[in-house]
């Protein structure tokens, strides 16, 4: 297995893109009305359930993604630890289009420009012996992408700043659920493809702990830029986000322009590539707090930096005299029993379910709402999405390929069962308890079987436990 810094630093280097641009714009006519039939069906049913009213109303009553495609460049190709490809690469979308929207009690309103970036993994695995080579593609984000709108007759829009940024953050949560790590869209190439080899597990845990701060709130001339007075000193703390992940808020460090934090919290990482943002801020109880400043790294840069790193700080896109350091050791999922830690905060391991699918349901196909629910104690609790009738589809043989992540803290392991059960609606159809003992004794820590669950009918899942280890 190659060391930390062999994988860190494995890449060739960048190149150009310029056969797949060519794909895509020969292919944008089809790209184009499936992407205008995903947005429609994905994009309503979130605006009626997450947007304020009247924006939950809304509705596309035209979605025309334009002429301009997709443009791709810097890809760097790498092999995966599981014997896949991975290529990452820059995808940048100055689009024109044609959108209109409706809702009860607002104006039509349309999209005629938006701009879309970020930096795309492709991950093609498994690898194969046979035609077409490769068993699945899945696509993602490594962090959240940017998103710009432009919209029509913007001028005669109230309060078009709340509709803009309601929206974008609707868009821009649909695409964090289903692409941006470490969620991935999952395109089977080969129908026969096995979502247990293809499933990418996280790389591991990154322990990362936010120091201290100094010359906070100051400009590059010396001069505070905080609503207070000068000779009030800000009471500082800083949020930090992990790419897509949850994010963290530290203590107040009270009356500080040079404050110590010494604070750690654990994320689960992805990909090295993924970003790190310190946002530090003025705690104001009187009004809104103070904007002091960001400051961005990767996972990778603050690694080949020995684990620790003085970012620079900056206020509105200006740079500024202050600056943050963090400090960080980065922990492997490796399989093996004794590889749990039983003391400490953070995250000691993972556990992984994956739901591939069902067989033999019993009912009529019409009537049939197939689902398989997760249970571990009081750890956590998931399911998957809910399969019916459709032309195409074996609703009585169902596939998910659904993956389901718990972090396992200190005294975890071991636990109770895990209880998989199969749901048709909201009625149990029969479920099965797996002990962890069973899964620990599995080879690599990994139980993937055809379990019965009753009435004929089998839930082909997998169970994978993982502990932590320094990554050298």
């Amino acid at each position: 297995m190659s060391s930390l810094v062999e994988t860190l630093t494995a890449s060739g280097g960048t190149e150009s893109v310029g056969f797949l641009n060519d794909i895509v714009r020969q292919l944008w006519p089809n790209i184009c009305v499936a992407g205008a039939r995903m947005i429609k069906e994905i994009a309503e049913p979130i605006f009626a359930t997450t947007l304020p009213s009247p924006l939950n109303t809304l509705q596309f009553k035209k979605i025309d993604l334009g002429t301009v495609p997709l443009h791709f460049s810097k890809v760097d190709v790498h092999r995966t630890e599981n014997e896949g490809i991975k290529l990452d690469l820059d995808i940048d979308w100055d689009g024109k289009s044609d959108i209109e929207l409706d809702g009860s009690m607002l104006p039509k309103m349309g999209i005629e420009h938006f701009k879309l970036k970020g930096r795309l993994s492709i991950l093609l695995c498994p690898l194969t012996n046979t035609l077409p080579l490769i068993g699945a593609a899945q696509v993602a984000f490594i962090n959240p992408p940017s998103l710009e709108l432009d919209f029509t007759d913007a001028a005669h829009i109230a309060n078009l700043s709340v509709i803009d940024k309601a929206i974008r953050k609707v868009i821009l949560s649909i695409i964090a659920s289903y692409a941006v790590l470490p969620n991935r869209f999952l395109v089977k190439i080969d129908p026969s493809n096995d979502f247990f080899r293809t499933y990418q597990h996280p790389e591991g845990v990154l322990r990362l702990s936010v120091v201290s701060g100094t010359n906070l709130g100051r400009s590059k001339e010396g001069k505070s830029f905080l609503k207070k007075l000068v000779h009030d000193e800000p009471d500082c703390y800083a949020k930090v986000a992990v790419s897509a992940e949850a994010e963290w808020q530290t203590a107040t460090a009270k009356n500080s322009r040079n404050p110590t934090w010494n604070e750690t919290r654990d994320f689960v990482i992805s990909d090295y590539d993924q970003s790190i943002g310190v946002d530090v801020n003025d705690d104001d109880t009187a009004n809104t707090d103070d904007d002091i400043g960001l400051a961005t790294t990767t996972v990778k840069k603050l690694l080949l930096s020995g684990g620790r790193q003085e970012l620079p700080l900056t206020h509105k896109g200006v740079a500024t005299d202050g600056s943050v350091v963090i400090a960080g050791e980065m922990f492997k999922f490796v399989p093996r029993p004794d590889s749990f830690g039983e003391e400490g905060p953070g995250i000691h391991g993972m556990m992984t379910v994956l739901v591939a699918s069902a067989f033999g349901i019993q009912g009529r196909r019409e009537q049939l709402k197939p689902s398989v629910k997760v249970d571990w104690g009081t750890h956590g609790n998931f399911r998957t999405a809910i399969k019916q009738d459709a032309p195409g589809s074996d609703v009585q043989n169902p596939s998910w390929d659904q993956a389901f992540r718990i972090p396992i803290l200190a005294h975890m392991i071991p636990g109770p069962p895990v209880r998989i059960t199969l749901m048709d609606g909201e009625q149990e159809r029969g479920s099965v308890h797996v002990p962890l003992d069973e899964v620990l004794a599995a080879q690599n820590m990994q139980l993937e079987k055809f379990f019965e669950v009753g009435d004929g009918a089998t839930v082909r899942a997998g169970i994978w436990l993982r502990g932590t280890a320094p990554a050298e």
